[in-house]
């Protein structure tokens, strides 16, 4: 079905101006109109049934396709406990007018289902991508994640962890509950981090303990090794996707110290990264000229590996 874009905002994890998109007004409007006519939406495809619920997920597709295209997966913030993929739609703008196809996807938030719940989810939705790649035209050789916050977190862990994880189990009978169970993920090819957590166990204890995660975790036993088991620090590895991370200096609610243990960890495993810092940022609601650069820096570093969309 080919509609024109609706665009519905949320201020929950991103604030997103419209000079992120354009330098002048006038391309600002070619931008939305070229996005608007150029793409398709096939919304609420239900990619996994768990906890008794059917999950969705949203592709805006370029129309028509011609040929494979790179594709990006968003997760959504809000700390595992909260938020939405309707709230995140503006912020997929940018990855829209570099032509690149995009999977929104929503999981399991704490209130449905524990942790590692969203981290199965997410794993999950990467192999949906994987089996319908023929289906949306998707190249997948050219696979991105995102995500903000806990999205962040999910964009991490879903692109690093390895195809072997029992975290992947949940997906086995999602296809064909018959017959053997083959993982159908891609290999992401990079990520783009916008303030992830990246050690969740530094969440649940100590100084930059934070009650989104506490709550994500609940009363289980062995919380702290899952927590390890989740963290992306856990997964840095030689031949891991590239990382760009974009964290504010001054967030107060995921410490830009996670930001910098990770660029360490990956420097050291000798893994493609970098962080572009906003200088006094926060978490998110950075001010539109720092929207801009951010998201100049994600498409020079898309560049950089490769991934590139011909313009809708």
């Amino acid at each position: 079905m080919r509609i024109a874009l609706a665009v519905l905002g949320s201020a929950l994890c991103f604030t997103l101006s419209v000079p992120a998109l354009a330098q002048s007004s006038d391309d600002g409007y070619r931008t939305a109109a070229q996005v608007g006519a150029g793409y398709s939406v096939n919304p609420n495809i239900t990619y996994l049934t768990a906890s008794g619920r059917d999950l969705k997920l949203d592709v805006y597709q370029p129309w028509p396709s011609k040929a494979a295209t790179p594709v990006v997966l968003n997760f959504h913030g809000g700390g595992w406990v909260a938020g939405s993929r309707e709230g995140d739609i503006l912020h997929l703008l940018p990855y829209m007018q570099m032509g690149f196809a995009v999977v929104n996807v929503e999981y399991r938030l704490a209130k449905t289902a524990l942790a590692p719940a969203a981290v199965e989810d997410t794993l999950c939705a990467l192999q949906w991508v994987g089996r319908n790649a023929k289906r949306f035209n998707f190249d997948l050789g050219k696979v991105v994640t995102t995500g903000g916050s806990a999205g962040g977190h999910l964009a991490l862990a879903t692109a690093m962890m390895p195809s072997d994880s029992p975290f992947t189990n949940q997906c086995a009978a999602n296809d064909s509950w018959s017959g053997p169970y083959a993982n159908a993920a891609p290999k992401v090819a990079a990520v783009v981090n916008w303030f992830g957590i990246t050690d969740v166990a530094d969440m649940l204890q100590g100084p930059n303990v934070r009650s989104y995660a506490v709550a994500w975790f609940g009363t289980m036993d062995g919380r702290m090794e899952l927590a390890r088991r989740l963290s992306p620090l856990s997964h840095v590895r030689k031949d891991g996707p590239a990382v760009l991370t974009i964290h504010g200096d001054a967030d107060p609610l995921v410490p830009y110290a996670h930001a910098l243990r990770l660029q360490q960890a990956m420097d050291k495993a000798g893994e493609k990264n970098q962080l572009f810092t906003i200088k006094g940022g926060g978490h998110g609601g950075f001010a539109p000229e720092q929207h801009q650069q951010a998201f100049q820096a994600v498409r020079s570093f898309l560049r950089e590996q490769g991934i590139t969309a011909p313009a809708p």
